[in-house]
């Protein structure tokens, strides 16, 4: 029998304990042997619950505690959950966790403790929750050289473009209902302003790609400034609006990451991707694309994985699951900028021959773009594909003219497909 600990019942702690409880028998036939839950660390009390003599409200209790083997990070946030993870690596305790931010910011040097220490450090659930990703992208993809992950990474900010995009929807309307249906937290910024997206994408990033990549390296922007007319503009171009995660490898083996909103078009492998679900896609030179689809969070889905690898580090108890990345490096993660980019660009100016030769003049073959009932002094155009940071200096060059709102094209080898 193999003792363990977790840290923190909350929503996915709570779930572990109930999944563990719940399926014993046959988590023990995969496991080999039976796992018992020896130590719950919460600040709350659980009196009526059926385990309540488990908690403790000391740390100690199970740092220096033996014969707990694994210890189960679910409290979320980098602080103590940094300090206690790390703390149990040196004592020779095996972690999970489904801590993203904490992975995000520490998964080097965590992955380095353990290695030292021959102890697994696992985090399948920080990533799509219950959606197998980590774990196929480490082993069953591992004959591939991956060069791109992309991805549709936080579902709240999905459900909300859904409702935008499909029921004509208000950003306001939308968040409103996220919020009423527990998808959307009282302050939803992490999702959406894209920093959830942004731990995700830097954790894939990380072990596609060897070298970790810090969230402060990754342009990021979320959908707070995306409207209904950027949507029907987005289906005037053949598309939809998604907040895409995505990394990709250069030829030189640096790394370029942005979160953004993007317009994908419509038969996208990820433009399908509705409601609170999550997408990401997987490019690799033998495999080609493979797309990995479900819900990114919730209770179960996501104790789930933590079960998983709970069961994996039993198996593995004597012998290290190569699952590893090395330290970043300075200039490793590329300027976002340098990256071939199209824009969807809409301006507000004198609608007339002298816009559009100065447009052409600037830009040289766009595409024009329209709607119904636009507003007689807007234009919107698609520009031609070159580095964004050359896009960025022509749309700074034009004069009489004001930009409303740019939206990235999601290009595929540098080429649009709408």
């Amino acid at each position: 029998m193999i003792a363990i600990a977790i840290l923190g019942h909350g929503v996915v702690g709570s779930g572990v304990a109930e999944v563990l409880r719940n399926n014993a028998e046959g988590i023990a036939a995969k496991a080999g042997q039976s796992i018992e839950v020896r130590r719950i660390l919460d600040l709350r009390a659980f009196p009526d619950l059926p385990y309540a003599d488990l908690f403790t409200t000391r740390f100690e209790d199970v740092l220096e505690d033996a014969d707990i083997r694994i210890v189960v990070e679910t409290m979320g946030g980098l602080h103590p959950a940094y300090d206690y993870v790390k703390a149990c690596l040196l004592a020779g305790k095996s972690v999970v966790t489904s801590n993203k931010e904490l992975v995000a910011a520490a998964g080097d040097e965590l992955l380095a403790i353990a290695r030292e220490n021959n102890l697994n450090f696992l985090f399948e659930a920080s990533v799509g929750g219950g959606i197998p990703i980590l774990r196929p992208l480490d082993q069953c993809l591992a004959a591939n050289e991956v060069f791109e992950i992309a991805g549709i990474l936080n579902g709240t900010t999905n459900f909300m473009l859904s409702k935008m995009i499909h029921e004509n929807m208000s950003f306001e309307g939308a968040l409103s209902l996220a919020q009423k249906l527990g998808y959307a937290e009282r302050d939803p910024s992490a999702d959406i302003e894209g920093h959830d997206a942004c731990r995700k994408i830097c954790i894939l990033a990380s072990l596609a790609f060897g070298k970790h990549v810090h969230p402060e390296e990754v342009h990021t922007e979320g959908i707070t400034n995306i409207s209904s007319e950027d949507v029907r503009y987005a289906a005037a171009c053949g598309g939809v609006i998604k907040l895409v995660g995505r990394a990709t490898q250069t030829e030189d083996g640096h790394v370029i990451c942005l979160v953004a909103p993007m317009i994908l078009p419509a038969d996208n492998l990820l433009a399908d991707v509705d409601d609170v679900f999550n997408g990401i896609m997987v490019r690799g030179d033998n495999v080609g694309d493979v797309v990995f689809v479900g819900r990114g969070a919730g209770k179960l889905p996501t104790a789930s994985a933590v079960v998983a690898d709970v069961i994996d580090e039993v198996k593995h108890l004597q012998a290290r699951k190569y699952l590893f990345w090395g330290a970043g490096e300075e200039g490793y993660v590329r300027d976002y900028r340098l990256a071939p980019a199209k824009m969807l660009l809409r301006f507000s100016c004198q609608k007339d021959a002298g816009a559009l030769v100065q447009i052409g003049r600037v830009f040289g073959d766009v595409r024009m773009i329209s709607i119904p009932d636009a507003p007689e002094d807007e234009v919107a155009f698609i520009t031609p594909c070159m580095p964004e940071y050359l896009l960025t200096e022509k749309i700074d060059a034009f004069t009489g003219m004001t930009l409303i709102k740019s939206l990235r094209l999601f290009l595929v080898d540098g080429i649009e497909q709408m």
